[in-house]
């Protein structure tokens, strides 16, 4: 994997890891967080996927390997509402 197509695969992992944690409540994760939740995110969502004889839904291929977006996303969310769950923490409250 080049240098640019492992800086390419962290912006991605960065955006899908934000956008899961907005959906599951969480907005206060920073680049490395979101990168980190995005990846995570990403193969939750390929093995959830897989186990349920899904389809892989908008897959980027970064260095020939797949990134599915919409998996990671779901993945993600999935994540952070489980660390929301243990950690105890409630989601950000509506005013």
């Amino acid at each position: 994997m080049s240098l640019l197509s492992l800086l390419l695969a962290f912006a991605i992992a960065a955006i899908v890891g934000s956008i899961g944690a907005q959906i599951a409540g969480r907005s206060n994760l920073g680049c490395l967080a979101s990168a980190a939740v995005g990846y995570i995110g990403g193969l939750i969502g390929i093995y959830l996927a897989r186990v349920l004889d899904l389809p892989l839904l908008w897959t980027i291929s970064i260095g020939r390997r797949p990134f599915p977006v919409i998996w990671a996303i779901a993945g993600s969310a999935l994540f952070v509402a489980i660390i929301n769950f243990l950690s105890g923490r409630p989601s950000r409250s509506r005013r």
